[in-house]
């Protein structure tokens, strides 16, 4: 039973804490809990833009013997959301204790050779306010953070490197099997059998969970989203209104189905400030190539490009390597069309898609894809907002598109080819 109780020095050090740069947080947090659980290492893994993000800070050895894989098998296996639980790991030195504990929103802290169980409550509460607290700086992040976790994807060339080094370790003991003196040919054959069949048993388990451990289903990514925002807007006098994707859209990488989500929940928040209005509909959809996401609100449609709302809706998604394009029509609401790339960024040619495009529509779809509207494209281009829409209608029938949105997401895959 935990008697360990926070006193004023853990109430400061806690609120040091939770001013430091995301990259300290484990020294952070491994000196605060120090003076009440003594341990040689730290594992955090949290929540972030990255869909999920290790840091790590002590014993080496530790460290190096714990795999992302094993992680995120601990997080599975937890036995309830909120817990702690004391264990023992199999290193190369042999078993080591530990301590893990699981915050309310999945996030796993792993701590190595921990002392007395008394202050395992302590652990659990202190690290329930510091994942929610990653978590909610990973939402609000600015543009740099959000498009580091984009551009890096850690986590995923971590699952990689070991499933390389579970492949290696696979093929050397074969070998090792086969070269062996000690045995004959028919045991050194069917041992090599053996290690080989328990090796692609394994192989495949180990790139089923790095593919669940980076990747989401839309429909599930969609679904999180709904649950982040129905506390939100559950007092709030407005109707959000949501477009379910379908069943079979590509899984999403981690780090975009997080930061569609931040968007769009940042986006709602900003809209339940203005009084006029009372209804906003939120549709995902999935091309293959890209994440679609459509958010359209019934209010008197005079968003303007200096906006704060649209300042910060085009800033979140650049850092995702998107595009944006906003449609406001005066007493009537505005639509953002929201395009993000599932896949990192590669340089390439325009191709086919663009080639039955006259240069007057390529001029006007290059300026829907950088956001602006119809009355902006017409001021730009020397034309009327008539002739801005006659345009984008030829587009759309050119490209097969049925919406603006699936026209800059053609037009974007065919400039990643």
């Amino acid at each position: 039973m935990s008697t360990v109780q926070p006193n004023d020095s853990f109430l400061r050090g806690l609120v040091d804490l939770m001013s430091m740069p995301t990259r300290d947080i484990p020294r952070g947090l491994s000196a605060l809990l120090t003076p009440h659980l003594a341990h040689s290492a730290l594992i955090i893994l949290t929540a972030d833009g990255a869909g999920g993000h290790r840091q790590e800070v002590g014993d080496p050895a530790f460290l190096a013997g714990v795999t992302a894989l094993e992680l995120d098998q601990m997080r599975r296996d937890a036995p309830n959301v909120e817990s702690v639980q004391r264990t023992t790991l199999q290193m190369r030195d042999g078993l080591r204790p530990a301590l893990h504990a699981h915050a309310r929103n999945g996030a796993l802290l792993l701590i190595a050779d921990p002392g007395s169980s008394d202050a395992d409550d302590l652990v659990l509460a202190t690290w329930n306010i510091v994942a929610l607290y990653v978590q909610k700086r990973a939402d609000e992040g600015s543009p740099h953070y959000l498009q580091h976790a984009r551009a890096a994807a850690g986590v995923r060339m971590e699952a990689l490197t070991e499933l390389s080094d579970e492949y290696s370790t696979t093929l050397e003991s074969v070998l090792s099997a086969l070269r062996s003196t000690l045995l004959d040919d028919a045991s050194a054959r069917n041992r090599a059998i053996a290690l080989a069949s328990g090796g692609l048993v394994h192989l495949r388990t180990a790139t089923d969970k790095a593919r669940t451990f980076t990747e989401e289903p839309v429909t599930t990514a969609f679904a999180r989203l709904q649950d982040d925002l129905r506390p939100i807007t559950r007092y709030l006098d407005i109707d959000v209104q949501f477009v379910e994707p379908p069943a079979d859209g590509r899984p999403l990488p981690g780090e975009v189905a997080h930061g569609a989500r931040a968007v769009v929940r940042g986006t709602i928040l900003a809209l339940t400030d203005l009084p006029d209005v009372s209804k906003v509909r939120v549709q995902w959809d999935c091309d293959g190539t890209n994440l679609l996401v459509n958010v359209r609100d019934d209010g008197p449609g005079d968003h303007s490009e200096t906006s704060t709302l649209l300042r910060f809706v085009r800033e979140r998604v650049r850092a995702l390597d998107g595009h944006l394009a906003v449609d406001a029509t005066p007493g009537w609401g505005t639509e953002m069309a929201i395009v993000v790339p599932l896949d990192p960024p590669s340089s390439g040619i325009v191709s086919s898609a663009m080639a039955n495009l006259r240069p007057r529509e390529i001029q006007v779809i290059d300026l829907l894809a950088a956001g602006h509207r119809n009355r902006s494209i017409a001021e730009r281009l020397g034309i009327s907002e008539n002739t801005v829409k006659f345009h984008v209608s030829r587009i759309l029938r050119k490209l097969g598109a049925s919406s603006r949105s699936e026209a800059i997401s053609m037009l974007y895959a065919d400039r990643r080819v």
